[in-house]
This record gives C-alpha cells, sequence and structure tokens, in this order.
C-alpha cells in the first residue's frame, strides 16, 4: 500500500473535502496512481466525484467506518497515494482514519476559533503516536485573505502546539474552489496555471516529499 494522506479536523467548515480532492488531483496529475476515500459520514467527497462529468483523475470510495485502518490496506494495495477526507466530531471514525495513515494534514482557518478547536484533533494524533511513533502531522493555513498578515498570525498562535508544525505552503480564499467543485472538476483542472493550481501543487510536494519516492 502507498502512502497514505489524512486531511482531518474535529472542527467543520474547514474547507478539509476542497483540500482532500484537490490535492488528490495535484498529486494524480503529476503522474500517481491515486485514491480518495471518503471517510465523512457527510459524503461531500462521494457528492463531488457524481457531479463529474469528465473522465475520472482518481476513484472516490466511501468509507465511513470505525474499522477503516484495518481495511484499507487490501482496498489500497495498488495505489501510490491514498487520500482521506477525514470526518470531523465523530471521534471513533477520526481515530481510525488517523491510525490508517502516514501523515494528517489539519487544514486550519486563520481565525481564533479555528485555533481554539485545533487542541481535539492534536490530542487525538498524540494517542495514535502511542501506536504510531512516525505518524506525522502538519497545520495547513487554508482561505488565508489575500494581501493579509492574518495568515502569519495564526501560524504564530498554531505555534503552541510544538509538536505540530504549521506547513510553509498557505492556500488562499478562492471563488474558483466552489466553481470547480460544482462540475466535479479540480483547480488544476480548470486553471492549471492559476494561483489556486500553484498552491495545490507546492501543498502537494512538500506532502508527499521523501515518503512519495518511497512509495513511486
Amino acid at each position: 500500500m502507498g502512502i497514505v494522506i489524512t486531511i482531518m479536523n474535529m472542527k467543520g467548515g474547514v474547507g478539509k473535502t476542497t483540500v482532500a480532492l484537490n490535492l488528490a488531483a495535484a498529486i494524480a496529475t503529476s503522474g500517481s496512481r491515486v485514491l480518495v476515500i471518503d471517510a465523512d459520514p457527510q459524503g461531500s467527497a462521494l457528492a463531488w466525484s457524481s457531479a463529474r462529468e469528465a473522465e475520472p483523475l482518481f476513484p472516490v470510495v466511501g468509507m465511513a467506518k470505525p474499522t477503516l485502518h484495518r481495511e484499507l490496506p487490501n482496498l489500497a494495495a495498488n495505489y501510490h497515494f491514498i487520500v482521506i477526507d477525514g470526518a470531523p466530531r465523530v471521534n471513533d471514525l477520526a481515530r481510525s482514519a488517523i491510525l490508517a495513515s502516514n501523515l494528517v494534514l489539519i487544514p486550519v482557518q486563520p481565525s481564533p476559533y479555528d485555533i481554539w478547536a485545533s487542541s481535539e484533533t492534536v490530542r487525538l494524533i498524540r494517542e495514535a503516536r502511542q501506536i504510531n511513533a512516525a505518524l506525522d502531522a502538519a497545520f495547513l493555513i487554508n482561505r488565508k485573505i489575500a494581501r493579509s498578515a492574518i495568515g502569519r498570525d495564526a501560524a504564530a498562535a498554531l505555534a503552541r502546539f510544538e509538536d505540530i508544525p504549521v506547513l510553509e505552503v498557505h492556500l488562499s480564499q478562492r471563488i474558483l474552489y466552489a466553481e470547480s467543485a460544482a462540475k466535479g472538476l479540480a483547480v488544476v483542472e480548470v486553471a492549471p496555471q492559476g494561483e489556486a493550481a500553484r498552491e495545490f501543487r507546492a501543498l502537494a510536494k512538500l506532502a508527499c516529499g521523501a515518503k512519495g519516492r518511497q512509495a513511486a
């Protein structure tokens, strides 16, 4: 099985499905075989896939189950990367997704509410590290307002979680995400030379890293 990257935040409304799907698309268009697991009972990634008329870049499979970490290896044996869209607010589903992971990305909007709510996700990651000491995790600043210092301020506030770094790549707020999602498309397809696509290619490079080379 390839490298498992989970997009997780116990707080809802942080844009995790948008991050998961666009990250998967950025990895897939670089030539890797990618599988997306929709582990959220809301099923937003599956809905995105159903809205798509173009040839799929990757399959999307629903698996909102607390046994995901045990069942995933058989399902994902032939993929380089597996991207999990994790469930908010449901501890047993979140815990299973984290246990299945090599890397957990925690999308956080640059707001005090998101930063305050991050402690529950961090707690689950720390629990999982008791079982898997090699588990990587990082915060991802999402929906940053252009030409503002608020993303930098959020990164500084998250520094109190000393064992979870903040990624250098930040994702900006853009209407393109909603426009592309309505058609079941990713920003790397709709505007491959645009700033959103550039940000996601940079994120994919960071997320895959040396571990990605091992899985290739």
